[in-house]
C-alpha cells in the first residue's frame, strides 16, 4: 500500500486514551518525549525510529512499545513509506491495573510476542467508532498484564510510596493553570521531594514537573481543535506565551502546533 502524501487521522478521545493512525512517506517526527505509554502496530512499511542510543525498525505486524519519557523519533525505513496506528494510555492507568510495581519496560521498543500485539491490536480494530467504557477498561486490562508478563518484573526490593505520588498527581490535575512548587508538592503529599521525585518517575514514568506541562498540553490541543488562536491558547493553559507553548508542544510531540493542526484529518 502506497500513499502519495503524509496525513493523520485522530479518532475521537477519551477521558483515558488517545488513538491515532497515520502514514509518513519520509520524515515523520523528530526526537520527542511524551509522559504516555505509546503503543502502535505497524501495518505497512518499514517504521523506524532512534530509541535508546539506537536505530529499531519495526516490520509490518510488530508492536512498537515507547516507554513514557523516552526519547524517540519516526521515520520511513523505505522509500514505500510507513502506515501505522498507535494508542497513548497514561501510565497512571497501568498502576491502577498492577498496584504500585514499576512500569513495564520492553527493552529495544518493539516486539512480536502476540500477548502485547493482540492486546494492542484489539484496541485499534476501528478508529471510526469510540470505544465503549467497559470495552476499553478491559482493553487497558489486558494491555497492563501483557506488558507486566513480556517486561518479566522481578520482585521489588524496595516499596515504593504509591499514596504519596498519587496525592501529588492529583494535585497536578486540579491545578495545571497555576503555578507549582516542589514545596507545595512536599505539603500535600506529606513525603520529602527527593522521595517524592523518585517514587513519581518510577510509578508514572515522568517527573512531576513534566506530567504538569503535558497536561497543560493536552488542554491545548483540545482548544486548538475547537478554533481558539495559538497565542489565545498558550494564554488559556498557562504557558508564558505562544513560543513557549511551541517550544513545549514540539517536544513532545516532535511537531509545532501549526504543523500538527495542518496534519489532521478531520471528518
Amino acid at each position: 500500500m502506497k500513499y502519495k502524501k503524509d496525513w493523520t487521522k485522530v479518532s475521537y478521545p477519551t477521558t483515558k486514551t488517545e488513538r491515532m493512525e497515520a502514514f509518513f512517506s519520509g520524515y515523520g517526527f523528530s526526537p520527542h518525549r511524551h509522559d504516555t505509554y505509546a503503543l502502535g502496530i505497524t501495518l505497512h512499511g518499514v517504521h523506524s525510529f532512534s530509541y535508546q542510543k539506537s536505530m529499531r525498525h519495526s516490520m509490518p505486524g510488530n508492536a512498537v512499545i515507547i516507554h513514557p519519557d523516552e526519547l524517540h523519533d519516526g521515520e520511513a525505513g523505505t522509500d514505500e513509506g510507513f502506515h501505522y496506528k498507535i494508542l497513548y494510555i497514561p501510565p497512571e492507568l497501568i498502576q491502577q491495573i498492577l498496584g504500585g510495581k514499576p512500569l513495564p519496560f520492553i527493552p529495544g521498543g518493539i516486539s512480536s510476542d502476540q500477548r502485547i500485539v493482540s492486546a494492542i491490536s484489539n484496541m485499534l480494530t476501528n478508529l471510526e467508532c469510540q470505544l465503549d467504557s467497559l470495552e476499553e477498561d478491559d482493553g487497558i486490562f489486558d494491555i497492563a498484564q501483557a506488558l507486566n508478563d513480556v517486561a518479566g518484573n522481578k520482585k521489588q526490593r524496595k516499596k515504593l510510596n504509591y499514596k504519596a505520588a498519587e496525592t501529588a498527581r492529583q494535585f497536578l490535575l486540579d491545578a495545571s493553570n497555576e503555578v507549582v512548587t516542589m514545596d507545595r508538592l512536599e505539603q500535600i503529599s506529606e513525603t520529602d521531594r527527593w522521595s517524592l521525585s523518585r517514587d513519581f518517575r518510577a510509578l508514572f514514568g515522568t517527573s512531576p514537573y513534566r506530567y504538569l506541562t503535558l497536561r497543560r498540553l493536552d488542554r491545548a490541543k483540545n482548544l486548538i481543535n475547537a478554533g481558539m488562536t495559538l497565542a489565545d491558547v498558550a494564554a488559556a493553559c498557562g504557558f508564558t506565551d505562544q513560543s513557549h507553548m511551541t517550544r513545549h508542544f514540539s517536544k513532545a510531540y516532535g511537531l509545532p502546533p501549526g504543523k500538527w493542526v495542518d496534519l489532521m484529518l478531520r471528518n
